[in-house]
């Protein structure tokens, strides 16, 4: 039978964008549909854009820091239109490159919604229809909502860096990483930021002592946290949203977010009717090389529900091309490395590109949730070039200093010492 393609990929993220490379670059016949922005979470809608404003949210700390040092510091507020508008013109910049990426590769692209119609067939959303040999599935994730009366006037992490203008006041609900990043972020920025969490204490899985240790600093720094709460009921009002805890605290914020965690993108995408399987929380069910229980249909990255991390999804999807096009079964590993990498279980070493592994929590270090207080977190200066961490086994790079420490182990994933001379102010 002839296909328009040898494959065919739904979704334009990391992942996605790379197994389409490699598929063309090996001499497949490749086509790729997003109906939203070239580059997926990670770039466009949170590791990027929420390190920029984390750099962005450091100045405040930064220019205290100099006034205790002697020098005289002139500094007016935080313009946020600026910083937004400067935010997404550097998006803007990335989207091009990955677009030039799948161009310069020969992928074919469509800028619409892509949905299966058969093992072998995506139909687009003006209803044109495509043959492909192997359908990939990389659709990524997204973030949820409760199920709660005025909770569509709330945002999530997509929202925020779209903002018209910055809230004076915030209730953040969630304890995990996001939650308590963007609680810490926007505090930088100057707003009277309040958050919920449901648990006992913030940032489940990570190590006890620097949990609370993080708790502890960002109560220093002005966030109000309220620990064993949950949302009540939210009611819109004038000037936000009055909102009750369920520890009967009532009060009104301009703005609520909840970072109350992430689900797959796999609605409306024809799975069910094509007899592709999805999990309980609607996950596509895969084995160890991708593939689904239709041979045809493969699925990679965060709408698998595996390990939900970009550097994971880019070493699936280069699996994933060994597998189906190079005549290489490589099935990927997804327990970590003893190095904080994640491997292929043929090529034994980490699966990020440029030789980087994959650690377990990506890029989630702790010490910048608290920047003022990292020397508490980081145990050790780091010294300079082509020396190696003692605890971490990785080499250090020179030319990036922040506050003079880098995470002495306490914290595996710690941006700091994972830096490589870059200009952390980005843009």
């Amino acid at each position: 039978m002839a296909f328009d393609y040898d494959l065919f990929v739904i979704g334009g993220g990391s992942g996605g964008v790379r197994a389409a490379r490699v598929a063309a670059q090996s001499g497949a016949r490749v086509a790729l549909a997003e109906e939203d922005r070239y580059g997926g979470t990670c770039v466009i809608r949170g590791c990027v854009p929420k390190k920029l404003m984390v750099f962005a949210s450091e100045y405040r700390g930064a220019m205290a820091d100099a006034q205790a040092y002697g020098w005289t510091v002139h500094a007016g507020g935080f313009d946020w239109p600026t910083f937004r508008d400067k935010l997404h013109a550097e998006l803007d910049r990335l989207e091009g490159v990955y677009r030039g990426v799948l161009k310069t590769n020969g992928v074919e692209t469509y800028d619409c919604r892509a949905a299966l119609v058969d093992p072998h067939t995506v139909e687009l959303a003006d209803g044109t229809r495509l043959s492909a040999k192997h359908i990939l599935i990389a659709t990524g994730g997204r973030p949820v909502k409760p199920d709660l009366p005025g909770a569509e006037h709330a945002i999530t992490s997509n929202e925020i860096f779209h903002l018209e203008k910055l809230p004076r006041s915030i209730l953040i609900i969630g304890g995990g990483y996001i939650a308590c990043e963007f609680a810490c972020v926007l505090n930088g920025l100057g707003v009277q930021v309040t958050q919920f969490y449901r648990g006992a204490q913030v940032l489940r899985g990570f190590d006890d002592e620097a949990r609370g240790l993080v708790s502890e600093e960002m109560i220093a720094s002005g966030i109000k946290l309220h620990l064993g709460t949950n949302i009540e009921a939210m009611d819109v009002v004038e000037g936000g949203y009055r909102v009750t805890g369920t520890n009967g605290s009532e009060a009104v914020f301009e703005q609520v977010m909840f970072a109350t965690g992430r689900t797959p993108n796999t609605e409306n995408l024809g799975l069910e009717a094509t007899g592709v399987a999805v999990g309980r929380k609607g996950e596509i069910l895969v084995d160890s090389y991708s593939q689904t229980g239709v041979p045809s249909v493969y699925a990679i990255g965060d709408v698998t529900d595996r390990v939900n991390l970009t550097p994971v999804a880019i070493r699936e999807g280069i699996a994933f091309v060994e597998t189906v096009f190079k005549g290489n079964p490589t099935p990927v590993d997804h327990h970590p490395h003893p190095h904080g990498g994640f491997h292929s279980a043929r090529d034994g070493h980490g699966g990020a590109e440029r030789g980087r592994g994959a650690r377990p929590r990506g890029d989630r270090g702790l010490c910048h949730l608290v920047p003022a207080h990292a020397d508490r977190l980081c145990r050790t200066a780091r010294p300079g070039a082509d020396e190696t961490d003692r605890q971490s086994g990785h080499p250090q790079s020179a030319g990036v200093s922040y506050r003079s420490t880098r995470c002495g182990g306490i914290d595996p994933a710690c941006r700091h010492c994972r830096q490589d001379g870059g200009n952390k102010r980005g843009f």
